[in-house]
C-alpha cells in the first residue's frame, strides 16, 4: 500500500548514528525498521495490525534483514514494550479512533536508553486540499509534541524542533501539502 521508502526525516536525522537498539511505534508496512536493520540496527518493530506487519515481514525478508527485525502484533493503547533502546521512533502515530497517545509517548520516553533518542514526527495539519481537521485525530506542532511528554523528557536536550511542508499527492495525481512536525531530543547520558 506504501512505498516502503523510508521516511526522509528519519533518514536525515537518524543517518549519522551510530547503530544500537531502536523501538519503532506504530511500524505499519516496516519501511523505517527495514532501513534501520539495513545499517545494523536491531529493530524492535510494534503495529496494531497483522496485515500490515507481514507486509513488514516480507519486505525485510526481501531486503536481507529479517533477522535484525522483531515485529510486535500489539496495541500500544495496552502499553509499550519493556526494555531499553538507544532510539524510539513515534513516527505518524496518529489513530482515527480514541487513542491515550500522551500516555503512550510517555512511556515511550521511558524506554529510551541513556544518552539515547526519542523521535517524534507526526501531521501539523490537514493536506492542502483538505482544510478540516478529521474528527479524533491529533494534528500537533512540536511545542504541543513537547507538551505531552511533559516531565517524561525534563532535561533532555532538543536536538530538533521543527514545521515543514511535505509534498504530497492525491489519488488523482495533483500534487499540494501537508505540514509535518518533527520533534528530536537526547536524553541525558
Amino acid at each position: 500500500m506504501w512505498t516502503g521508502d523510508p521516511n526522509e526525516l528519519l533518514v536525515r536525522e537518524v543517518g549519522a548514528l551510530a547503530p544500537g537498539t531502536a523501538l519503532d511505534l506504530g511500524c505499519g508496512e516496516g519501511g523505517d525498521a527495514v532501513w534501520l536493520a539495513a545499517r545494523g540496527w536491531r529493530v524492535t518493530a510494534v503495529d496494531v495490525s497483522p496485515t500490515a506487519l507481514a507486509r513488514a515481514a516480507g519486505a525485510a525478508a526481501a531486503a536481507g534483514v529479517d533477522a535484525g527485525v522483531t515485529w510486535r502484533c500489539e496495541d500500544l493503547a495496552d502499553g509499550v514494550p519493556e526494555g531499553s533502546f538507544d532510539l524510539v521512533l513515534a513516527l505518524f502515530l496518529h489513530s482515527p479512533v480514541g487513542m491515550p497517545r500522551a500516555e503512550v509517548l510517555r512511556a515511550s520516553a521511558a524506554r529510551v536508553a541513556p544518552g539515547g533518542t526519542l523521535l517524534v514526527v507526526g501531521h501539523a495539519g490537514a493536506p492542502s486540499w483538505e482544510p478540516r481537521k478529521k474528527p479524533h485525530t491529533r494534528l500537533a506542532g512540536p511545542d504541543d509534541v513537547r507538551a505531552e511528554l511533559g516531565a517524561a523528557t525534563e532535561g533532555w536536550a532538543v536536538e530538533l524542533r521543527e514545521m515543514y511542508e511535505a509534498p504530497m499527492s492525491r489519488p488523482n495525481g495533483q500534487v499540494g501539502f501537508r505540514v509535518e512536525n518533527a520533534l528530536r531530543l537526547r536524553r541525558p547520558a
